[in-house]
């Protein structure tokens, strides 16, 4: 019995995250993609959102890991950056202008989702260049510090694409652009990597 309740429970996942990504790979407006809407897609009971990811906001974030790894095969460059024989801070650098190129590329989504990020980043979650950082430092910085430095670096990046407009109107930085992006991103590393 207790197979068969497992084998249920992962379709029942897989059927939410199926219905979560198409919803929100074809909406304008993520606040449209409600939990009922995402339940009512995969033919599910409400409630198994909750009971098998504890939340709308996390099912996203599983959604966004996804999409991640999608553009991460549709885009060779990315995944050959971060793989290249360059510097570590190059990594930094590089992982953090494309998760910024997609998250800016898939606002709504990135809306929906970064907040959650923000409130309940925890262990690896939204911690990506945490590698690369240590790597960075070597053994002139300690483990917390690291990890202080990529939640950081991390959180004002997300951050930065949830206010966007405010950074274009206010500020003169349009992040949506390549190269505006590349400079923002390099200049905000150097004050965390120096």
């Amino acid at each position: 019995m207790q197979k068969k309740q497992k084998r249920d429970i992962e379709q029942t996942r897989a059927a939410l995250l199926k219905a979560a990504k198409e919803l929100m790979t074809s909406c304008d407006d993520a606040d449209k993609v409600t939990s009922r809407a995402i339940a009512a897609r995969a033919g599910v009971n409400l409630a198994m959102i909750n009971y098998c990811f504890g939340s709308r906001e996390a099912l996203l974030y599983e959604v966004f890991k996804q999409l991640l790894g999608d553009a991460q095969r549709a885009q060779p460059e990315l995944a050959k950056a971060l793989g290249a024989d360059i510097a570590p801070r190059e990594r930094v650098v590089m992982l953090h202008f494309y998760m910024m190129k997609l998250m800016i590329a898939n606002f709504s989504f990135s809306k929906a989702i970064t907040r959650y990020i923000l409130l309940n980043r925890s262990g690896e979650m939204g911690m990506e260049s945490l590698a690369c950082i240590r790597e960075h430092f070597g053994k002139r910085k300690s483990e917390q510090e690291c990890r202080l430095i990529a939640f950081e670096l991390s959180s004002l990046h997300e951050l930065a694409v949830l206010r966007n407009e405010e950074l274009k109107e206010e500020y003169g930085t349009d992040l949506s652009d390549d190269d505006e992006l590349m400079r923002y991103v390099r200049e905000s590393t150097q004050r965390f990597l120096d």
